[in-house]
């Protein structure tokens, strides 16, 4: 079974889905069942989204002044 996070709440979910595309995910992302496959796909899109709101907030923030700039 997918690693279980402190916090984190299991539930158990059916679902219909593309079975090549799952076969695909698991060989690629490594993992052992389906089950951790899409555990992990899931981990990786919610760090994107933090990454995503991260970047967002930067931009947010204004120009970053570069100190190693030589134009001033």
């Amino acid at each position: 079974m997918a690693r279980r996070r402190p916090g984190s709440r299991w539930v158990r979910k059916n679902m219909a889905m593309d079975q090549r595309k799952l076969t695909l995910a698991k060989e690629f992302l490594g993992a052992r069942t389906e089950t951790e496959t899409v555990d992990t796909a899931l981990d990786l899109l919610a760090f994107q989204a933090e990454v995503f709101a991260g970047l967002d907030a930067l931009a947010a923030a204004g120009p970053i002044r570069d100190r190693y700039s030589r134009r001033g």
